[in-house]
């Protein structure tokens, strides 16, 4: 019988040490700057950006849609809209993933429709919520701080 309070009163002092280290990181400016919830997490919707329906032969016009893209991907991350983007390197007609810091598909819709390359059908996107962690939100803060060349 001693010996299963033993093991008791070493389990029960692991954990409140491990309370204590939850507790004891857990910064709330940063949990409130993010939005997190109390697990550290907020909701996204992620975008599979793909291959459109268009086909251009039109090389400088494919460039100028492609420029504009990439302003458009610039301009929501500096709004806050765009937490990461970025092309896949394989050529499966799976062209990339956005993850947007909104609450709901039809604003994530309306944000792709701000992008040329999307409007001219050359992408298209598809459209799904997503649960992840909120430390994501300090992911453009940082890329700007390791960014040498613009795009």
């Amino acid at each position: 019988m001693k010996k299963w309070k033993y093991c008791f009163a070493v389990l029960l002092l692991l954990c409140a040490s491990a309370m204590a280290q939850q507790a004891e990181n857990y910064d709330s400016l940063l949990a409130k700057k993010t939005g997190a919830d109390e697990y550290g997490m907020k909701q996204y919707v992620m975008a599979f950006l793909k291959k459109g329906k268009t086909e251009m032969a039109d090389k400088t016009r494919v460039n100028e849609l492609l420029k504009g893209h990439l302003a458009n991907i610039s301009k929501l991350a500096d709004e806050g809209k765009m937490v990461l983007a970025g092309p896949m390197m394989d050529n499966t007609g799976l062209e990339g993933i956005f993850i947007f810091n909104v609450k709901t598909v039809a604003e994530a819709e309306a944000l792709s429709n701000t992008d040329p390359a999307v409007k001219a059908g050359l992408f298209s996107m598809e459209f799904h919520l997503w649960y992840a962690s909120a430390a994501l939100m300090e992911v453009v803060p940082m890329h700007k701080k390791i960014q040498k060349k613009k795009f």
